[in-house]
C-alpha cells in the first residue's frame, strides 16, 4: 500500500512513504539543482584528453565550496570522492583517480550538491575529443531516453509509464536498459521513496501525484544489460564490456506536468557542448 505524506510534517528519514513537497520545496530544489547543473556546464571546459578524473573531482568540490554547498557523495557510506566519473564500459559509480582521460573516451560525471539541506542531483555525458560514431550514437540514444521518460511525467501517470517510455525507445534503437540501478526520490534526503525503474509496463507501479520529487537517470548499454560491481564495492561495469551511457535529471511533479530542476543554465542538452560559452 503506497502512502503519500506532506513533506513538511514527515520525519526526515526514508520510511517508505512518498513525500509531497510544496512550492517552497520546489524553489529550494530548483536552487540546488541549478547549482549542480552549473557545475556540469563548467566541466564542459575541463573534460578533455589528458585530464585525470581526479581533477574533475577537485573541481566539483571547489565549485560547491564557492557556493556554500557540499558534495553529497563525499563520505556517503564510506565513499571518499566528491563525484562519480564513469568511463566507457563503466555503468555508474566510477571512482575518480589519477589516470588521464583518453581521446575517444565517453564519460559520465554525476554531481549531487547539498545546498541549505536540499539535494540537487544530476549527471551528464561528455565526449573526450573525437569519439567513434557508435559511442556518440549511444550517448544520443541515452539522452533521448531520459527526455522521453520525463515527457510522460504528470499527475495520474505511473512510474511504469516512465520505465516503458525509456525501455521501448532504447530497445527499438538496439540498445539495452540496465536493471540493477534506478532513479529515486530526492529532496531533503539523498535517496528516498519511490524507486524509479527505467523499464516497465504502462499503468504499473506508483501513481504520480503533484509534489513528488525524484530523479530519472537511465543507464543504457550498447550490448547486453547485465552489470557487475568491482571489488572496490562501487564501480559497476558492463559484463560484456560494451559501452554504457547515462543522463540524469531531477524533476518535480506539478499540477499539469513536471518541472525539471537540473536544466543546464547554458542551454546544454546532449554533447558535444560548446567550450567557453
Amino acid at each position: 500500500m503506497v502512502t503519500y505524506v506532506d513533506a513538511d510534517t514527515a520525519p526526515l528519514k526514508n520510511n517508505g512513504q512518498i513525500r509531497l513537497y510544496g512550492r517552497d520545496g520546489f524553489d529550494a530544489m530548483h536552487r540546488a539543482g541549478q547549482l549542480a547543473a552549473a557545475c556540469l556546464d563548467a566541466l564542459a571546459d575541463i573534460v578533455r584528453p589528458g585530464v585525470p578524473t581526479d581533477v574533475i573531482d577537485r573541481f566539483v568540490y571547489d565549485f560547491g565550496a564557492e557556493h556554500n554547498a557540499l558534495p553529497a557523495t563525499l563520505g556517503y557510506r564510506g565513499y571518499t570522492k566528491s563525484t562519480c566519473t564513469s568511463i566507457n564500459h563503466v555503468v555508474c559509480h566510477g571512482i575518480p583517480n589519477e589516470k588521464p582521460l583518453k581521446e575517444g573516451d565517453i564519460v559520465n560525471v554525476d554531481v549531487t550538491y547539498v545546498l541549505d539541506g536540499w539535494y540537487g542531483d544530476s549527471s551528464r555525458m561528455y565526449l573526450v575529443g573525437e569519439v567513434k560514431r557508435a559511442a556518440e550514437r549511444l550517448v544520443e540514444v541515452t539522452y533521448e531516453s531520459l527526455m522521453r521518460g520525463i515527457a510522460v511525467v504528470k499527475p495520474g501517470a505511473t512510474t511504469g509509464d516512465i520505465g516503458y517510455a525509456i525501455q521501448s525507445f532504447a530497445e527499438a534503437e538496439r540498445c539495452s536498459v540496465v536493471r540493477d540501478f534506478c532513479g529515486h526520490g530526492v529532496g531533503r534526503l539523498f535517496h528516498d521513496t519511490p524507486n524509479i525503474l527505467h523499464y516497465g509496463n504502462p499503468g504499473e507501479g506508483v501513481e504520480l501525484r503533484p509534489g513528488m520529487i525524484f530523479t530519472i537517470e537511465p543507464m543504457i548499454n550498447l550490448g547486453r544489460p547485465h552489470v557487475k560491481v568491482l571489488s572496490d564495492g562501487w564501480t559497476a561495469v558492463t559484463r560484456d564490456r560494451s559501452l554504457s551511457a547515462q543522463f540524469e535529471h531531477t524533476v518535480g511533479v506539478t499540477e499539469t506536468g513536471c518541472e525539471i530542476f537540473t536544466l543546464s543554465p547554458r542551454g546544454y542538452t546532449c554533447p558535444p557542448y560548446p567550450v567557453g560559452a
